[in-house]
């Protein structure tokens, strides 16, 4: 039995709550539930009249914080620094031990992260960077950002992270680095990767804002890669409210981190080009960005930090409940985990398999809300947006991806969840995949 998991109230993401402002009122029930009725000696699902399996809503993630949490940020609204203070330093030595990277700038958020990241690789126009488009869009802003043109590689259609071949596949003279997912948690194929950029002279950016917490080949995620980027986001399995940070074993790559993330400015003596004029004196030698973060934010991570391994079990179980119950149903497709990665799970990613049922993914998002149940996508493939369309992308580019995003949706995952909510999840998803699965 899994042990039920103390809660803590919060404000929920914005996204979560307005996925779950819609109702079984709101539903097309009438043609949903149309021709149904010889299933009537099956549960019938709110969607189509039935009883919602619970009452109240379950949001698809939510952050967790305890009293201790509480008190770190108190301690800092009561201290001499609320920014550039000595939390953020702690933080980041923090992060070095939990991972065993050499070296970690803490930043304002996981977007920065991966923006200075690129800037640290010395990405610039004219260059291409090669990521997944299962991803959300700042893997490929990030490329943007420096005036270089994003490339999307194909991913693993069991895994759903980006597949080594297809990467090596889409390197040509332009290519400077490789940005790499660790989609739901799980580590991509990093021996893989680092063999593919070591052989064609390109940086490996490990996109890890879904990845603290896992190991790969028995080390943590974050010292592997030439730099990983992490995210702070409320429903991160570790949470800042905001915050990001990127890690790594590289000091040439530290130093140029640590100028991006504060304007370009430094008080290194030994990067001024001037005699200082006194002890108030500082330089600007590059174009930066204002991308620090508060010590506010830095004390929250630390005390999350505390609770990682607690996160990281408590997600394990609630995976393997999940595995258990829909490696069950044939209607069903669970996500492959590659012996190499001890993941700590972000999201859990239900895959329907469309031949076997009489709905669509949109309609099982609705039946699921219409019990109470509340869920996302992850992700809209990025060359789908305007934006990049307007760019000249085009669909078509990763077949296997375009096929994931058809047929998967995100249910709730989150620390906090009780044996109850996690039975409820299998419930749910049970009694609508019996009463719209097709026979045979």
């Amino acid at each position: 039995m899994l042990q039920a998991a103390r809660r803590k109230s919060g404000n929920n993401s914005l996204q979560s709550v307005s996925l779950c402002r819609r109702s079984a009122h709101n539903l097309d029930m009438h043609k949903s539930c149309a021709g149904m009725r010889r299933g009537m000696g099956k549960e019938i699902p709110a969607f189509c009249g039935g009883t919602p399996v619970r009452d109240t809503k379950l949001f698809y993630g939510h952050q967790y914080i305890d009293e201790a949490d509480i008190q770190a940020v108190v301690d800092v609204l009561e201290s001499d620094y609320l920014t550039c203070g000595p939390k953020i330093g702690e933080l980041e030595e923090k992060l070095c031990q939990v991972t065993g990277a050499k070296y970690a700038v803490a930043c304002s958020n996981g977007t920065a992260a991966l923006h200075i990241a690129c800037m640290a690789a010395g990405i610039g126009a004219g260059d291409e960077v090669i990521t997944t488009p299962i991803t959300f869009a700042a893997s490929a802003n990030c490329a943007l950002y420096c005036g270089a043109r994003p490339v999307f590689a194909d991913i693993d259609e069991e895994t759903y992270n980006i597949d080594p071949q297809s990467v090596a596949e889409k390197v040509n003279g332009k290519t400077k680095a490789v940005v790499a997912v660790d989609f739901t948690g799980q580590s991509v194929e990093l021996d893989e990767l680092l063999a593919v950029c070591r052989e064609k002279g390109l940086v490996l950016i490990e996109d890890g804002a879904h990845v603290i917490g896992t190991k790969y080949k028995g080390r943590a995620n974050g010292s592997i890669a030439d730099m990983t980027t992490f995210s702070f986001h409320p429903v991160k399995t570790v949470t800042g409210g905001e915050g990001g940070a990127v890690l790594t074993n590289n000091e040439e790559y530290y130093k140029k981190l640590l100028l991006y993330r504060s304007h370009g400015i430094t008080r290194d003596t030994g990067l001024l080009e001037h005699e200082p004029e006194g002890g108030w004196y500082y330089e600007q030698i590059d174009l930066g960005y204002n991308y620090r973060i508060t010590d506010m934010q830095a004390a929250l991570i630390i005390s999350q930090l505390d609770k990682l391994q607690m996160f990281s079990r408590r997600r394990k179980e609630i995976v393997a409940r999940y595995n258990e119950a829909f490696s069950k149903l044939p209607q069903i497709a669970v996500q492959k985990e590659i012996p190499e990665s001890d993941t700590t799970r972000h999201l859990y990613i239900l895959r329907l398999v469309p031949e076997k049922l009489k709905i669509g993914r949109k309609e099982f998002f609705d039946a699921l809300a219409a019990e109470n149940i509340c869920c996302n996508v992850h992700y809209i493939p990025t060359y789908y947006f305007p934006y990049y369309q307007k760019l000249g992308f085009a669909k078509g580019i990763c077949p296997k991806a375009e096929k994931l995003y058809e047929e998967m949706l995100s249910i709730p995952l989150y620390y906090a969840m009780t044996d109850k909510d996690v039975e409820d999840v299998i419930r749910a998803v049970t009694k609508i995949v019996e009463y719209y699965s097709l026979p045979g």
